[in-house]
């Protein structure tokens, strides 16, 4: 289907959600709205709806102080705030909290009324999964609960992107936490962490489906467990190279002539390695993850063994958890979020939305007048806690 021909879908869609939200429930147009700009529909009815009941936002950066020293942080301010504080934290990603889609989730949220503070996890910056996170979080959540204009009710919103969407209902289980969390959201997050590892190097979900896995989560897993695969001497060397891999994959998505000059650098920086870095290396820029991820299989279930990296392994929070997550993700398998709400449901409510709206962890897809229902449905609940 060309662009224009699924705009035209998309707006004849939400037009007619419209209608039902008008006669129906009403309350209904927050989160019709909210999709409408998560969409990107700026012209005409659908225009219009996505401007409903929004304002300017002011943005500052911030520092809060945690247990591993402070933390960078940026905070989003809606003129007329007519919501609650949330701390939106983005997934495994160079470009941390200056990372386009995140920046415009922010101010799509903010924009509706939400107060958005979007902390800046630095090992995750550093494409590194580690304890620190869920530590980091609780604490960015226990200062701004503290903050009588950010949390006039002592309570705070939780909202992780892919990997943070697991850290962060870590982080909301904890006693520290208890009374000061509002609900905790998760976007194409995970449950338990070494099982998603095991997918990402095997092809084969819990039940033996198989879908292929995304060659960018191979990737970052392989920088994590370096030292555990290369001689000393060879490790900074091949997380080097990792990492140019990575950013030239992120460029992909908005420059292409500077994402081939930094595929191509990589390719340069293998040509130059010792082995087994080198052989390594190539798995990565061929993007091959059937011979790349057998190889990591048993050093991913012990970096993935820590018990704070995963929800189902930790204390579960006792608010609300809402499940978000798409029905074709690669990168983490929607199975996660149904995995992880079976574990929940008998220790607090849960919501479950599985979309084939969304990607990993984005909303890129245009589908049936259902599937934008139920979306709608979800942000509209979600937005009201």
């Amino acid at each position: 289907m060309r662009p224009r021909t699924r705009r035209a879908t998309l707006l004849a869609l939400l037009g007619g959600l419209l209608l039902v939200a008008l006669f129906v429930v009403p309350h209904y147009l927050r989160g019709l709205s909210l999709v409408a700009r998560a969409a990107g529909m700026h012209d005409g009815l659908a225009g219009r709806l996505s401007r409903w009941d929004t304002g300017p936002v002011t943005e500052e950066e911030v520092r809060i102080p945690t247990r591993h020293g402070p933390m960078r942080a940026r905070l989003f301010r809606p003129e007329s705030p007519h919501g609650r504080t949330v701390l939106l934290t983005t997934g495994v990603h160079g470009d941390g909290i200056d990372e386009p889609r995140l920046v415009k989730l922010a101010r799509d949220l903010s924009a509706g009324g939400l107060t958005v503070l979007t902390p800046e996890l630095p090992d995750l910056l550093r494409y590194q999964i580690t304890p620190r996170e869920p530590d980091m979080l609780e604490d960015a959540a226990l200062w701004a609960s503290a903050q009588p204009e950010l949390a006039p009710d002592g309570r705070v919103g939780l909202m992780g992107i892919s990997f943070s969407g697991g850290l962060s209902l870590v982080a909301a289980g904890r006693p520290s936490l208890a009374g000061k969390v509002a609900f905790t959201f998760s976007l194409g997050g995970h449950g338990d962490l070494s099982r998603v590892l095991a997918f990402l190097c095997t092809g084969i979900e819990p039940g033996g489906q198989h879908r292929k896995p995304h060659d960018y989560g191979v990737a970052v897993i392989l920088l994590n467990v370096a030292a555990q695969v290369v001689p000393p001497e060879q490790v900074e060397t091949l997380r080097a190279g990792i990492l140019t891999f990575l950013r030239a994959s992120h460029l992909a998505l908005r420059d292409l002539r500077k994402a081939e000059e930094t595929f191509a650098e990589a390719r340069r920086m293998q040509s130059e390695m010792p082995e087994p870095a080198a052989t390594l290396m190539k798995y990565v820029n061929e993007r091959d993850v059937a011979a790349l991820g057998p190889l990591l299989l048993p050093h991913a279930k012990v970096f993935a063994s820590d018990p704070s990296l995963s929800p189902e392994l930790s204390p579960a929070p006792s608010s609300p958890v809402f499940l978000l997550h798409g029905t074709d993700d690669s990168v983490i398998p929607a199975i996660e979020s149904v995995l992880l709400a079976r574990w929940l449901e008998p220790r607090t409510q849960v919501r479950l939305l599985l979309s084939p709206l969304i990607s990993h962890a984005e909303f890129d897809r245009k589908k049936e007048l259902d599937d934008v229902w139920w979306l709608v449905s979800f942000w509209a609940q979600l937005l009201d806690e």
